[in-house]
């Protein structure tokens, strides 16, 4: 009866141990998943940041020709020189935002997050609740 009663116990402790191995292999897979799913967004980010620095280039290559331009058109049109560099650098100003804003959008720290991993950490967690509770 004892010998059936160790046995029982060794088994019970190596089935404990085999749980505490599998739930510590399953952390280090969620956190290397995380790891990776985060440095997916930063590379998407830095794409986004790629975007903005063209934005920025064509913008001040944009500016220093059509300026000029623009506003030797409205002067020869019969606009004063200071209303036509006005309405040139107004608009300028709108595409200027409007790249920057698309820039920004990209750049969302809620697209950083790992959320496929965060959400497979959940799914686990509840797992092995419903599991321990089943017992």
């Amino acid at each position: 009866m004892t010998q059936t009663h160790t046995n029982s116990q060794r088994s019970t402790g190596t089935l404990f141990n085999d749980v505490l191995g599998s739930i510590g292999n399953l952390l280090r897979q969620e956190v290397d998943l995380a790891r990776a799913e985060v440095d997916e967004n930063l590379h998407k980010a830095m794409r986004a940041i790629g975007f903005l620095v063209v934005a920025i280039i064509l913008v001040v290559v944009g500016l220093m020709i059509l300026t000029t331009t623009a506003i030797a058109a409205l002067v020869l049109a019969g606009v004063g020189e200071i209303w036509a560099t006005l309405a040139v650098g107004i608009v300028t100003l709108v595409i200027a935002v409007i790249f920057a804003k698309i820039g920004m959008n990209r750049l969302k720290l809620s697209s950083l997050a790992p959320t496929r991993a965060t959400r497979n950490i959940k799914r686990d967690a509840s797992m092995m609740k419903d599991a321990y509770n089943d017992r």
